[in-house]
């Protein structure tokens, strides 16, 4: 059956963008004079991968988009694919069954808002399109754009004063894209999905060239550096933690290497985001007169 040419070519889309970022000398070729193009030819992955140029061709143009699992890990090692990357590679090379749009579960399950208020550390929930569905105090003081109602990558590219937290923004904004992309998967053709990465598209020269490279990286967190304008600079842990039956959540928090400044630097925001909340609510509260009724 012939595939509509409006349907997304994700896994052509992919295979080219990965083509474009392979050096030619680190897979062994030797390149003489100028080549108009970056990266490989198709035919020079062809090649590699042992397959005929011309599949190769019919794969890059969308003409075929269920290759095997044998052609798409070769073509995996060519472009010194990771693990998570290949395993996003093969999934756009399934095929897709019709799915039924629900909308997205937005609703924090209760032990995770409990556990956000006791919990002595910045944490907060995000969804599978990095949308900030929950966060406690210390999240908030950490970063004012970490609450709900915000989404992390409309943050971190729009936002000059998130920017300005990271003095790693590049290789900041290069993990957060990476990670995006795997937490939404085949899925681009989500109408939500489509209409983030359009604003985001408009607003970020940086973001389209981010976006165009088809980054892949996994879910489980790393390593942030945070200069913060309160207590300085902090080097800390992101963990990312899947929640169970929830439609695709995370629960991210950020701890510091025990004994070491970030972890005394965090304990000094948490106090002054307690005495913050504190004082917040003490002046929400109703003001009760001193008089009893008689």
């Amino acid at each position: 059956m012939a595939t509509s040419r409006s349907e997304p070519n994700s896994l052509g889309e992919y295979l080219r963008a990965r083509r474009e970022l392979v050096d030619p000398a680190s897979v062994g070729l030797r390149v003489t004079g100028v080549r108009r193009t970056p990266g490989l030819r198709r035919e020079e992955v062809a090649t590699l991968a042992g397959i005929s140029a011309d599949y190769y061709l019919r794969l890059e143009q969308g003409r075929d988009r269920h290759p095997s699992a044998q052609v798409l890990t070769a073509l995996a090692r060519v472009f010194a694919l990771d693990a998570a990357a290949t395993e996003y590679l093969l999934s756009l090379g399934e095929p897709q069954p019709a799915r039924v749009r629900r909308p997205a579960r937005r609703t924090v399950p209760k032990g995770i808002l409990q556990l956000l208020e006791v919990i002595e550390l910045p944490a907060f929930v995000e969804d599978r399109m990095f949308d900030v569905l929950a966060a406690n105090p210390l999240a908030t003081a950490l970063s004012p754009s970490i609450r709900p109602g915000e989404n992390r990558l409309r943050s971190l590219f729009l936002d000059e004063d998130e920017r300005a937290l990271y003095p790693d923004w590049e290789q900041a904004t290069a993990g957060l894209i990476a990670s995006f992309r795997a937490s939404i998967g085949s899925d681009v053709d989500d109408p939500r999905i489509a209409q983030l990465v359009g604003e985001l598209s408009l607003g970020s020269e940086h973001f389209r060239k981010l976006w165009a490279r088809h980054d892949v990286r996994g879910l489980g967190g790393g390593a942030a550096r945070l200069d913060h304008p309160r207590v300085g600079m902090l080097e800390l842990t992101r963990q990312k933690l899947p929640i169970g039956d929830s439609g695709g959540q995370l629960l991210v928090i950020y701890h510091a290497e025990a004994g070491s400044a970030s972890a005394a630097a965090l304990r000094e925001l948490g106090a002054s985001a307690s005495a913050f909340e504190a004082t917040t609510q003490s002046e929400a509260a109703p003001v009760r007169s001193s008089h009893r009724s008689r």
